[in-house]
C-alpha cells in the first residue's frame, strides 16, 4: 500500500516523518520530494492551445459597443458624422475596457495570488503494510497534510 500526501515545507512535515518511523514504517519506505513552484508570471494573452480563463477582451468589447452607440448618436450633430464618431467611440471604449481589465488583473489578481491559500511544497510517499494504513493516514492528517491519497497495488 502506498500513501501519498502533500505538505507545506514546515516543521509539521518533519514531525510527520518522525511519527511514521515511531509507528513502524521503515526509514527507506518514506520518500519526501520537494516541488518547484512556478516562478514565471502567467501569460496575459491566451493561445489556441492554452487558455487560463482570464480574458482581457470582455470589458473592452462591452465598452466599445456602448461608446460606439453613444459616438454615433452624438456624431449626427458633429462635423465628421455618425460613422467616424461611432468608430472613434468603439476604439476609445475598447481601449478603456482593456486598460481596466489589465489593471484589475495586474493589481487585484496579483494581490489575491500572493495572499491566497496554502501551496503544496512537498509530496510525501509512504509505503506501508495494509495493517498500518489507517494509522498512517490518521498521522498524516494530524500533522496538517494538505491532501492524502491511497494506492493499493
Amino acid at each position: 500500500m502506498q500513501i501519498f500526501s502533500t505538505f507545506e515545507h514546515s516543521v509539521y512535515l518533519e514531525l510527520a516523518i518522525t511519527s511514521l518511523e515511531k509507528v513502524g514504517v521503515e526509514k527507506g519506505k518514506i520518500l519526501a520530494v520537494p516541488l518547484m513552484n512556478r516562478t514565471e508570471e502567467r501569460r496575459l494573452f491566451d493561445t489556441l492551445h492554452r487558455a487560463d480563463g482570464v480574458s482581457l477582451f470582455d470589458k473592452g468589447a462591452a465598452l466599445g459597443t456602448a461608446f460606439s452607440v453613444i459616438g454615433a448618436g452624438v456624431g449626427f450633430t458633429l462635423k465628421w458624422g455618425p460613422i467616424y464618431w461611432g468608430l472613434i467611440g468603439a476604439a476609445v471604449g475598447f481601449i478603456v475596457g482593456f486598460i481596466i481589465d489589465y489593471m484589475m488583473y495586474k493589481v487585484v489578481h496579483k494581490r489575491k495570488r500572493i495572499l491566497g491559500g496554502k501551496k503544496s511544497e512537498v509530496v510525501l510517499v509512504v509505503e506501508c503494510a495494509k495493517e498500518l494504513e489507517e494509522k498512517v493516514e490518521e498521522l498524516l492528517w494530524d500533522h496538517l497534510a494538505l491532501g492524502v491519497a491511497k494506492v493499493e497495488y
